[in-house]
């Protein structure tokens, strides 16, 4: 069994390919199980201590669509003794006032639920004016920018996961 569950929401197919870059670089499946959380049910997650949650934020500071109707299914899900890291593609020149929102919701929200973040990512680099993903000064997870770095997506999954594989013991 997979040692780590990766639940993902994808409109575009932007979330679905990090997440599987994600899982390559981690060493494949038998190291990251994938998860589309429109085919996802709360049980699911109780499999895995640790965790990462892939969701765009869509439109103005909203989750995927998948994941708006999975949030309130978020409450039912133990995170205790769970490690969560989350990720993010998103367009900081666009959507500059809400860059990354969608993760720093899902993070409030699986905090409450007593999960533990890991994997925060730093702003450096990056040009917005406003997230919900900020917690203090930096992001609660790793955020890319297909739009307008994306020269910058491989390199940015590698120095993540890597610093991963020390937060969840791997």
């Amino acid at each position: 069994m997979a040692k780590i569950g990766l639940f993902y929401g994808t409109q575009t197919g932007n979330t679905q390919m990090i997440a599987e870059k994600i899982q390559a670089a981690f060493g494949g499946a038998d190291v990251v199980a994938l998860h589309d959380i429109a085919d996802a049910e709360p049980e699911d997650f109780s499999a895995y201590s640790n965790l990462i949650i892939g969701c765009p934020t869509w439109n103005v500071g909203e989750l995927q669509a998948d994941w708006e109707g999975f949030y309130d299914e978020l409450e039912n899900i133990d995170f205790s003794n769970k490690k969560v890291a989350y990720f993010s593609p998103g367009d900081q020149v666009g959507y500059a006032d809400n860059f990354g929102d969608a993760i720093g919701i899902l993070e409030a929200k699986i905090s409450e639920q007593g999960g533990t973040t890991v994997g925060y990512w730093p702003t450096t680099g990056y040009d917005f004016n406003e997230s919900k993903a900020l917690r203090g000064n930096q992001f609660v997870g790793l955020l890319l920018d297909e739009d307008n770095q994306s020269e910058l997506t491989d390199q940015r999954i590698q120095q993540w996961v890597t610093q991963l594989k020390a937060e969840f013991g791997l």
